[in-house]
């Protein structure tokens, strides 16, 4: 009960795993092979990395939120390759998609700290934008030709640990995890959720942290919009689809409080894969695919009623 009343999202996610646990040794041992370990990896890259922008956007506080984040990684894929069909470089394929992830990041981050404008109808209003650019800029179809060398990395593996995985999604946690946890930005971040009032009062700049938390989350997003390049070999505009709902369900899951000020990058990277192997264990007792939006609908409601029994008890 103790941890319960502390963390209930935390309490939620363990009770979540264990009982994910059971059943896969129960009905589904087969997934505890290398192989299966591998392919929940290389899927759940692309959701932890946004997630991990998502959750430092939330935890700024001011009803931080980032539903933008689908459309900025199927815009970011799709200009990253029409850049390639112009004739770039090869190498210069990650940097493109990381500043049109982080441009598209800023402007949302503009319009926010700057203006004033509700998080909400911003970012939903800039996914539209960004996901219709994607659809308009390819008719809808996949842009094929992405390099070997690139798809060599993005399919790659060491030790049953896919290469993106491996030196994109656990660097950017560990980093984002020692900023949090033991710099000043970290403080502020974390301050500025859980009282903007006083945290604008003793001087700290409170727009420029949402601004640089927005930058960072269009970074992260373009990013995986650059991994699913190389994993799939084309850019498909709507490889972003519903990555705005599983990553808001994946922060809030992993600990990151709704209102901002308190949350654990580590919470966060479980939840991800969680959900993913959530998705994966549905995909192997043949349940329609349709039931793991709805899943994931579900877990989202139960974390804001446990966040909310939560407060209720502070």
């Amino acid at each position: 009960m103790t941890l319960w009343r502390k963390s209930p999202d935390l309490t939620l996610l363990i009770a979540l795993w264990l009982l994910l646990a059971i059943g896969i040794v129960l009905l589904l041992p087969q997934m505890l092979a290398s192989w299966s370990i591998t392919s929940i990896l290389q899927f759940a890259t692309l959701l932890s990395l946004v997630a991990l922008g998502q959750s430092l956007v939330v935890m700024t506080g001011g009803g931080g939120i980032d539903l933008s984040v689908g459309g900025n990684v199927s815009l970011s894929a799709v200009l990253g390759m029409l850049a390639l069909d112009q004739g770039i470089n090869p190498a210069w394929l990650p940097l493109i998609c990381l500043l049109t992830g982080t441009l598209a990041g800023a402007i949302n981050g503009w319009l926010i700290a700057r203006l004033r404008l509700w998080p909400l109808i911003v970012t939903l209003g800039s996914f539209y934008l960004f996901s219709g650019l994607a659809l308009a800029l390819t008719g809808g179809a996949a842009i094929a030709g992405v390099p070997t060398a690139l798809t060599q990395w993005g399919r790659g593996a060491q030790f049953f640990i896919p290469l993106p995985f491996l030196t994109c999604v656990i660097p950017a946690f560990l980093i984002a995890w020692l900023i949090l946890s033991k710099s000043a930005w970290g403080k502020w971040i974390y301050a500025c959720g859980f009282n903007e009032h006083a945290t604008r009062l003793v001087g700290i700049p409170v727009d420029r942290l949402r601004l640089l938390a927005y930058c960072l989350s269009g970074l992260l997003a373009g990013c995986a919009g650059f991994v699913s390049l190389t994993w799939l070999g084309s850019a498909r505009p709507e490889i972003g689809v519903n990555l705005e709902l599983e990553s808001l369900t994946a922060a809030l899951l992993g600990g990151v409080a709704i209102f901002g000020g308190r949350g654990s990058v580590v919470g966060v990277l479980a939840a991800a894969l969680m959900l993913v192997t959530i998705k994966t264990c549905m995909l192997q007792l043949g349940l329609n695919s349709v039931w793991q939006l709805g899943v994931v609908g579900m877990l989202l409601i139960i974390v804001l009623m446990a966040q909310r029994l939560f407060i209720y008890r502070r």
